[in-house]
């Protein structure tokens, strides 16, 4: 019995082998040299071309300052960190498109992809965060000119 057991799982695995043996070439399986250039040359470009919009947005988000003055500075603020933020969320993109063209296996591509998506997660909570404190901020100074006009109010309508 044992050796008929034995038999039946040595055909298995004989009629599995090449399966077997494609798996595993699979994961050592080396992406061409070309390819790689390819990513890299069209990451290349695409990441001069978001760094030349982003010129533009600074520059039509500096007319837009210097234009109207007051509550918009703050707007121009908020509108140079939202284009700061997308700037560097598609340099870190292109950086990790880099990154992935030079993986020379699949497992070092998923590994890379795993740093990448964890590096993307920690500066997207840093981010909330900032934007938490700075909402905070805003609301706090508000509240306290409010109650500084307020204050002028309430003494300017005693003394009439």
């Amino acid at each position: 019995m044992t050796t008929e057991t034995n038999s039946v799982l040595n055909t298995f695995k004989d009629a599995f082998a090449p399966v077997t043996d494609a798996l595993k070439n699979f994961q050592n399986m080396e992406v061409p040299e070309a390819a790689r250039d390819f990513v890299k040359r069209g990451a290349n470009t695409a990441k001069e071309r978001a760094a030349a919009i982003h010129t533009g947005a600074e520059k039509v988000t500096g007319a837009i300052e210097t234009a109207v003055a007051g509550s918009v500075s703050e707007t121009a603020k908020i509108s140079r960190s939202i284009q700061q933020a997308m700037y560097d969320d598609a340099e870190a993109f292109f950086a990790g498109i880099e990154k992935l063209a030079s993986a020379k296996s699949l497992n070092e591509a998923v590994s890379i992809q795993s740093d990448l998506i964890r590096a993307r997660g920690e500066v997207a909570v840093a981010r909330a965060k900032s934007a938490s404190e700075y909402v905070t901020k805003l609301f706090t100074d508000g509240a306290k000119s409010a109650q500084d006009n307020l204050s002028k109010v309430v003494a300017f309508n005693k003394v009439a």
